[in-house]
């Protein structure tokens, strides 16, 4: 049977006894004992029996992606995997994933900023191993969680596989319709690294340690936790769990006097958690926008009262972080949902207006006032309306004259006196013709004498 092969640079100490030439080509084989494989002049070799390996080279960050020099010289880059289905390469920032199907059997070369002192390593049968979540979980509760990486039943102590794999963490609704979380999709939670940062416990170890709080909806959830890089994939699928609401109530009871406190009172659901085991503090927030923390002892007693001074009306604001044990005896952490209250703003007494005596005659003399002053501005507004409109007319008429009709501004006035004064003057010139034809008065044209003797009389 063919093999598939695993292939990763890493860095490591460089190994003595490698002086000889012939031992500067190894060949690229698993033992079943050991993981590593010189890479001596940055060379190593591929056996005729490999079908598909996958390289994993560590480089500078930043630095170009590598140059793979196959044995007949011709050579792979980065971009040639966009049109050859046998080449799968990713260039990340500090590192490359190439994935060769049917590689050539020789000695091979990668050109490129590799970290010195490296080695192939070639990794074996990968698989995650988780620790089981507990079965009692409420919401608000700090859960811790631990993974490993393992290649052939051992840990991978390999410092560059922090830049590689990420454990992640989902929260998968079951879909049952009796809890409250029915249709309620994935919940992506978090993702963890091994870089010793956060509430991982050691860097480059191996293991993956944190901590998540479940802040989602309670009800029936399956975990599903994965390691996702782009040449592998391993998924831990756990039981279904239940997530419980918290196992914590709230009453309060509002001051009845100004000097008095109002009591909030919590009580502890005995079946989840161990009341005698419970502390809490927190902090309260007043309506002035002060402050105060509070811290209430473990008691046998399953309710606590906490006092909260009377600042009057406003809004209230309490913070409650628990500490205990539940009843399967595992301590647990967690951040309650921030409880609010508030009191409203009293309602002020206004004294009643005393309406004053309203004299009658004089109310219908100011409405007899009122209403001659309502005829006038309708009578004033009306005539405005009528002489706008007017000069409206009167000046589209004159501009079609004008500029429509091109014709001059006439205005033809008769007035009677002077038509009585012209009617007048016209007797007076036809009496005159009249006498001038008695005198016999001839024209100059007809070359008769004018008759020029006076009269007797």
């Amino acid at each position: 049977m063919r093999k598939q092969l695993l292939a990763g640079l890493v860095c490591l100490i460089p190994l003595a006894g490698f002086a000889n030439e012939q031992d500067k080509i190894t060949p690229l084989e698993r033992d079943g004992v050991q993981n590593e494989i010189p890479l001596l002049e940055n060379r190593f070799r591929i056996d005729h029996k490999v079908d598909k390996v996958t390289l994993l080279f560590f480089r500078k960050r930043g630095a170009p992606a590598v140059v793979l020099v196959r044995p007949d010289g011709t050579k792979y880059y980065a971009t040639d995997s966009v049109n050859n289905d046998d080449l799968d390469w990713h260039d990340e920032l500090s590192y490359d994933l190439i994935t060769i199907s049917n590689p050539m059997p020789g000695p091979w070369q990668v050109v490129g900023s590799i970290l010195p002192d490296s080695r192939i390593m070639v990794l074996g049968e990968i698989e995650l191993n988780v620790d089981p979540l507990p079965p009692m979980l409420f919401r608000g509760e700090t859960v811790k969680l631990t993974g490993r990486v393992l290649n052939d039943g051992e840990p991978i102590e390999v410092g560059q596989f922090r830049d590689v794999i990420s454990l992640h963490v989902d929260f998968v609704s079951t879909n049952n319709s009796d809890y409250a979380n029915f249709g309620a999709g994935t919940q992506s939670v978090t993702d963890f690294r091994d870089d010793g940062r956060g509430f991982d416990e050691r860097p480059l170890d191996g293991v993956f340690t944190g901590e998540f709080k479940l802040v989602f909806p309670a009800g029936e959830w399956q975990p599903e936790l994965y390691i996702e890089t782009p040449i592998l994939k391993r998924t831990v699928v756990q039981k279904p769990i239940v997530v419980h609401e918290p196992p914590f109530d709230y009453e309060v009871a509002l001051a009845e006097q100004d000097e008095d406190d109002h009591i909030l009172t919590i009580s502890l659901n005995p079946e989840i958690v161990k009341p005698e085991t419970v502390l809490i503090q927190g902090k309260i927030y007043y309506p002035n926008n002060e402050e105060q923390m509070f811290s209430l002892d473990a008691d046998k007693s399953q309710t606590r009262e906490l006092a909260i001074k009377n600042y009057d009306w406003g809004r209230y604001s309490v913070e409650l972080s628990v500490f205990g044990s539940n009843i399967n005896d595992r301590e647990f952490m967690a951040t309650l949902p921030t409880y609010k209250f508030e009191i409203e703003r009293p309602i002020e007494a206004v004294p009643e207006i005393v309406r004053p005596e309203i004299d009658l005659e004089a109310q219908a003399e100011q409405q007899r006032i009122l209403e001659e002053e309502q005829k006038a501005s309708t009578m004033l507004m009306v005539t405005l309306i009528v002489v706008g409109n007017l000069t409206v007319l009167l000046l589209g008429w004159l501009a079609i004259r004008i500029f429509v009709q091109k014709k001059p501004l006439k205005f033809k006035i008769s007035l009677p006196f002077l038509k009585k004064k012209n009617q007048t003057e016209n007797d007076e010139q036809a009496t005159n013709e009249n006498e001038v034809g008695k005198n016999g008065s001839k024209n100059d044209k007809s070359g008769e004498i004018l008759n020029l003797s006076m009269s007797d009389d």
